[in-house]
């Protein structure tokens, strides 16, 4: 059984570097979205099984919004980070960037926030350990995802 000590969201922030290749690309020779968001899915399942000590399924995708676009020979570079925890889930923050290796150059390409449930060996729900603001950056995002939870949880009703 994992432990159900809190731990502070610094101890799984998670990071993936991928540089992109053609066959991550579109006919536009810029990465498909459904590559970063396969990328999103991946770094963010980690970041949060390295917080909940248990395998984690992705149930939700919340406010996705591509900025700008990541060419061919450019590096994506993603980053999840736990923002909240729930009884059995929690919420992550990624944001994905691209980078011009040679130049040092980075910008914005997207940023989501993913929900994922913790299961044991039978996909039964499990309770996770509780995270620990440390930090005003990590009460606010708390705040603020427990207000997105409230939304999803009231959409699921109607």
């Amino acid at each position: 059984m994992p432990d159900l000590s809190p731990k502070p969201a610094a101890d799984s922030i998670t990071t993936m570097t991928e540089l992109v290749l053609p066959t991550h690309a579109n006919s536009l020779g810029t990465i498909f979205g459904g590559q970063v968001l396969a990328w999103i899915d991946l770094c963010a399942a980690i970041c949060a099984q390295r917080h909940t000590g248990w395998i984690v399924t992705t149930a939700g995708i919340d406010d996705l919004s591509f900025e700008r676009p990541i060419h061919i020979g450019q590096v994506a570079c993603v980053t999840a980070r736990i923002t909240a925890a729930f009884r059995t889930s929690v919420e992550v923050k990624v944001e994905v960037f691209g980078e011009a290796a040679t130049t040092g150059e980075r910008w914005p390409c997207v940023s989501a926030f993913v929900t994922f449930v913790a299961v044991d060996d039978a996909q039964k729900p499990v309770q996770v350990r509780p995270l620990a603001l440390v930090s005003e950056e990590d009460h606010q995002h708390a705040a603020d995802a427990n207000e997105r939870r409230a939304h999803r949880l009231a959409r699921r009703k109607r």
